[in-house]
């Protein structure tokens, strides 16, 4: 007997949020139901996918290699139907759009008013998260797309370059550096440096352009958001980083915060969308590409 697509989704669901019981809800199931069908399939395949306990639960390593498979295997059921509904009108249906939160803010308002009056008939769905688990979503087909910031390890998807994000420094008033009209990126070693926390790729997207080592700074502050950031730099605790498309987009407020460029044209990152080889809709998402592309340079031009 084969495993079934239920039994696939919902070891996928436990491996997803480490719960048997949070993993029944987001499936619409009764606990019982979801490990019932589990544990037949571990007995089906002869293996142990989850040690549980009270406390946790835990992927085995026989888990692991089957889970990688099991989200391939939900992307392309995903691929499958979408071929199914494939019709002459391009960017029409609906599109499941993965992007993390140091873009979505920034370029997504008004991308999609331009997007809505564009092609009226496509219906995009939005989903706001950390790049590793935009990507998991992405294997296993609840998202169509991800928008995220390269260089991010994206095994069997292909991707587009979609623009350079610039980072600049933002200073409080009187800062030693505010009298330099450039920076240089030697001139942050030794600063109170303010990133975001661990699991934001922008943490370690600005420390790589900036070619530092977390030893070359004070990491004073680890915040949750840019906004957060922002709001400790115009507090005296220390400088930080932020990207164009932020800046672009107010995210300075009414702070009076001082911003400098780096002489270094390359401290930057790369912004890109990233799909599923397997999808049919590849053409479709390369004029997306083409759209966003456009509409966020209007912005930096801004």
């Amino acid at each position: 007997m084969s495993p079934s697509i239920k039994q696939i989704r919902y070891i996928c669901a436990v491996a997803e949020y480490k719960h048997f019981s949070k993993a029944a809800e987001a499936c619409f199931v009764t606990q019982s139901t979801l490990s019932a069908a589990i544990q037949d399939l571990e007995s089906q395949l002869g293996v142990i996918i989850f040690e549980r306990s009270k406390k946790s639960v835990l992927i085995t390593p026989s888990g692991e290699k089957l889970l990688d498979q099991a989200r391939k295997i939900l992307g392309e059921i995903e691929d499958f139907v979408s071929l199914a509904k494939m019709s002459q009108d391009v960017l029409t249906g609906d599109i499941r759009l993965g992007v993390i939160p140091t873009i979505g803010p920034f370029i997504l308002p008004g991308l999609l008013k331009e997007l809505r009056e564009s092609y009226p008939k496509l219906g995009l769905y939005l989903k706001e998260d950390l790049s590793a688990k935009l990507y998991r979503h992405l294997q296993q087909g609840e998202l169509d797309l991800i928008i995220l910031a390269f260089p991010y390890s994206l095994p069997e998807m292909d991707t587009v370059s979609l623009f350079k994000d610039e980072f600049l420094l933002c200073l409080p008033a009187g800062h030693q550096l505010e009298k330099s009209k450039q920076v240089k990126q030697s001139q942050l070693q030794g600063q109170s440096l303010l990133l975001l926390e661990e699991g934001h790729c922008l943490r370690d997207h600005a420390l790589e352009a900036c070619k530092l080592e977390k030893a070359d700074t004070n990491l004073v502050y680890q915040g949750t958001s840019l906004h957060t950031l922002v709001h400790m730099v115009a507090n005296g605790l220390g400088v930080t980083l932020l990207p164009q498309i932020a800046v672009a987009a107010d995210v300075l407020g009414e702070t009076k915060l001082q911003l400098r460029k780096f002489t270094n044209e390359n401290v930057s990152r790369e912004i890109g969308l990233a799909w599923r080889k397997s999808d049919p809709r590849r053409d479709e998402y390369f004029l997306l590409a083409d759209f966003i592309r456009q509409n966020a340079e209007k912005l930096q031009n801004n």
